[in-house]
């Protein structure tokens, strides 16, 4: 197996989910079939669209996932589905490039400059220790390297090393990368990372009350809440995540709350007080990140409305 490197857009050309699935042509199988049942990060490029026009895409790493299997594209001949488990978004983009330094070797020419050529390949295989470099660096305020990155500063954070509540030792440098590779798929670590992404996209504040939760410490005390609950196969992923207070929190997982696909807020009746609807902001909708592509997606919004709300 080989770890690699998976690129897609905001606004794919092909039928990617990167929670679930990735698409792509033959002339990445070998690739692919390489990095079966091995990790994988995803990389978002410069172009977030096939419109050579626009621009602004995060030219950096975002998340990790593992490649579960592949199958063939049943309506589209010579493509293929790399079906996706355990996606997790990292706390912050990693650059594909710190300063002289790339991530991926193959992308540095012999005088320092960008191989354009290697950039260009939509999936690129990697080694261990490229991939490990990466994760350090992904989850760098996961493992207590880093305060979190936020949209709009606030009081410094206190941050805490480990994965969990419990005391940590300090992080030995030459053994964090393999530490954080076998955290991935254990809840500790993937409910901290979950958290921070959630919260950084959301800019600490509650998407339904609009309330901004930070304490005295510098701390945020919104939460972050699936939509899809993870019991029932949602995934760790933005797109599958609100940032909400403790109250509205309990209320949304147990169905008194959810969200239409136009993010309106969907109430049960008789089931809020009306002492909780007094605190839902006044557009009765959804307040959302800035980035659209990180907004939850109407598939984890339908599945909650279905199988979840009481409404």
């Amino acid at each position: 197996m080989a770890k690699a490197v998976l690129t897609t857009k905001v606004d794919p050309t092909y039928d990617d989910l990167p929670e679930q699935r990735y698409h792509f042509p033959r002339t990445y199988l070998r690739q692919i079939e390489a990095a079966l049942g091995d990790w994988i990060v995803y990389y978002e490029p410069r172009r977030p669209s096939a419109d050579l026009m626009r621009a602004g895409g995060k030219q950096a790493y975002f998340a990790t996932a593992r490649i579960a299997s592949i199958i063939p594209d049943p309506s589209r001949p010579d493509h293929y589905y790399a079906l996706i488990e355990d996606f997790l978004p990292f706390d912050h983009a990693v650059s594909f490039k710190d300063g002289g330094h790339y991530f991926e070797r193959g992308l540095r020419k012999d005088d320092g400059s960008t191989n354009k050529g290697a950039f260009g390949r939509a999936v690129r295989n990697m080694s261990d220790a490229e991939y490990d470099l990466i994760l350090a660096a992904g989850f760098a305020h996961v493992i207590g390297a880093r305060n979190r990155e936020r949209p709009f500063p606030d009081p410094p954070e206190l941050v805490q090393a480990g994965f969990n509540d419990e005391p940590q030792v300090e992080f030995e440098p030459e053994f964090v990368d393999r530490r954080i590779v076998s955290s991935l798929v254990q809840r500790p670590f993937r409910d901290r990372a979950f958290s921070a992404a959630i919260k950084t996209a959301y800019n600490d504040t509650c998407a339904i009350t609009g309330i901004k939760l930070i304490n005295g410490g510098g701390r945020s005390e919104v939460q972050a809440a699936h939509v899809r609950p993870v019991a029932d196969g949602g995934p760790d992923s933005v797109r599958n995540g609100i940032a909400l207070s403790g109250t509205v929190h309990w209320m949304f997982d147990r169905g008194l709350i959810s969200v239409d696909d136009d993010y309106s807020l969907l109430i049960a009746r008789g089931s809020v007080p009306d002492t909780i609807m007094r605190l839902v902001n006044p557009e009765h909708r959804l307040l959302l990140p800035s980035r659209h592509d990180e907004c939850p997606h109407q598939q984890f919004l339908k599945y909650h409305r279905a199988k979840v709300f009481r409404g």
